[in-house]
């Protein structure tokens, strides 16, 4: 095997790893202050998640040393009738935010901050139960103490960077874009900025480039991307503990964000932007390990039973995730039959039109460059397994935190065999009667056998309503999360959306869907 330095493999992920020579999970609080005497730190930022998925933040000058270990070591005081508004009442809002030192970060647009994520607790010192990371962090808990089992996750987070168009030079083509590089591709110091300064700040970037989506000119009534040019971008995360992605996944939309507002453009996760044009997905893959190995396929190279389990409880759970993964009425202009978005409940093999997939995954033992450098002396070794599970209904309307522990819900479910809603074969039996070959959409026989997922915010809102015991089983998810969610997916009022869009003579029709798509452009 090649080997690396250490300290050359910190320095190409979080730069605190380099200086303090040890893992994030080993940081101490006397490591900070270290820091920050060694790198001139002016300030330190506490980010934390709002009830509306957005990264928010409190500033905390670290002139006097002492202050600073107070911050770190007890938190700071917020108020949570303005974060969590209409969940908190004004009588009891105080909430502490307290600093996870794993997530520590040098902040990219501010050499002289030290950055920390932090978790809300209550007035008595416990985590706060509505906070969407602690709900997320309750169900991970549940998860490994039921089935003994590590839940590890990356997210494909899918957006458009839309700017003025500068050039007429090399244009791309409509959905013609996927993995373009320049000069077609006009966004890539933009893109590279992105990547480089999120693999500085998390550590799990896998790669980026570009996607789909190409809009020459977007046609909209807004005025922040009317007749500018759209570019579809992605980036794909590693594996990591599902809780530890949720984190770097909201903070990646926030440095999105801030990198684009740094060029004079934006940047949307909307969930589609023009009919016709590529959607933004949110695609997340799951993996299940014990002690430490990936089980998600056996050593006859086929499924594990466990892996079958995870795709029965995702499943069973599929209708009500659209809940917390599909938030806006323009997700269900994206969810629509032959734009590689499901819209049936069903699994199968690398197959883009099922809502869940088992991708390509390295199941071949050999080393693959062997078969490309014949010549070159890479000895052939047993490789670690990379497969994951796909869960393809999500789009960039997901509020994260929520997503990820809805799903942590499901695939708890299917190893719970203690629960009044488990049925000892159950997520098995579904795996198996909802199993597809090919594309669904092109054998009307076996279409009209797969459950359909919701078609609007409204009726994902009554699913959510009607099956809230399977997230707010062991007190997950407090009735107040539910209630909140709900009322906001109601308050869409797009039941029948598709059918008046239908009657509308066609330019009206344009002009009413893009209302619709443009008008959640910062949604989350």
């Amino acid at each position: 095997m090649f080997s690396i330095e250490p300290k050359t493999v910190f320095s190409l992920s979080n730069p605190l790893s380099f200086i303090l020579d040890k893992e994030p999970r080993d940081f101490q609080p006397q490591d900070f202050l270290r820091v920050i005497e060694q790198k001139e730190i002016r300030k330190i930022i506490f980010h934390y998640a709002g009830l509306d998925g957005k990264l928010k933040e409190l500033w905390i000058p670290a002139m006097d040393p002492k202050r600073v270990e107070i911050a770190l070591l007890d938190g700071e005081r917020v108020d949570g009738s303005s974060l969590f508004k209409g969940l908190i009442d004004e009588s009891l809002s105080d909430l502490y935010v307290v600093p996870v030192y794993r997530t520590a970060f040098l902040n990219p647009f501010d050499p002289h901050s030290l950055d920390f994520f932090c978790r809300y607790l209550t007035a008595e010192g416990e985590l706060a139960p509505f906070a969407p990371d602690n709900i997320l962090a309750k169900a991970v808990a549940n998860f490994r103490a039921n089935s003994g089992l590590e839940l590890l996750a990356l997210g494909e987070l899918e957006f458009y960077l839309i700017k003025e168009k500068t050039t007429y030079f090399y244009p791309n083509q409509k959905q013609r874009a996927y993995h373009s590089a320049p000069p077609y591709l006009k966004s890539g110091e933009i893109l590279d900025e992105i990547l480089r300064l999120l693999t500085q700040t998390t550590g799990a970037v896998k790669y980026a480039h570009a996607e789909a989506g190409y809009i020459e000119s977007v046609r909209s009534d807004n005025r922040e991307i009317m007749g500018k040019e759209a570019e579809q971008l992605e980036i794909e995360f590693q594996l990591r503990p599902i809780e530890e992605m949720a984190d770097w996944l909201v903070l990646a939309r926030w440095l999105i964000r801030q990198v684009a507002f740094k060029y004079n453009c934006l940047a949307t996760f909307t969930p589609k932007l023009e009919e016709g044009v590529a959607g933004n997905g949110f695609h997340i893959h799951l993996e299940l390990r014990r002690e430490g190995k990936n089980i998600i396929v056996g050593p006859d190279g086929n499924l594990t039973e466990e892996a079958k389990r995870l795709i029965g409880g995702l499943i069973f759970y599929a209708d009500t995730l659209t809940a917390f993964g599909n938030t806006v009425s323009s997700s269900y202009l994206r969810l629509v039959p032959h734009q590689e978005a499901p819209t049936r409940i069903c699994w199968s093999d690398f197959n883009r039109s099922a809502l869940i997939r088992v991708p390509l995954g390295w199941r071949n033992e050999k080393n693959l460059a062997l078969m490309v450098n014949p010549l070159t002396s890479i000895p052939e070794e047993k490789r670690v397994s990379q497969q994951t599970i796909e869960l393809r209904s999500p789009d960039g309307s997901a509020h994260v935190y929520l997503l990820l522990a809805g799903i942590t819900m499901a695939i708890d479910w299917a190893f719970r065999k203690d629960d009044s809603l488990f049925q000892q074969d159950w997520p098995l039996e579904l795996a198996e009667k909802y199993y597809v070959k090919g594309n669904v959409f092109s054998d009307p026989e076996i279409l009209e056998k797969l459950p359909l997922l919701p078609s609007s915010c409204v009726e994902s809102s009554r699913l959510l309503l009607a099956k809230r015991h399977l997230y707010e089983r062991d007190g997950v998810f407090p009735p107040a999360i539910i209630d909140y969610i709900a009322s906001l997916l109601a308050a869409e009022d797009d039941e029948v959306m598709n059918e008046k869009l239908a009657k509308l003579p066609a330019d009206d029709r344009l002009h009413e869907t893009r209302r619709i798509m443009h008008k959640d452009l910062h949604r989350h």
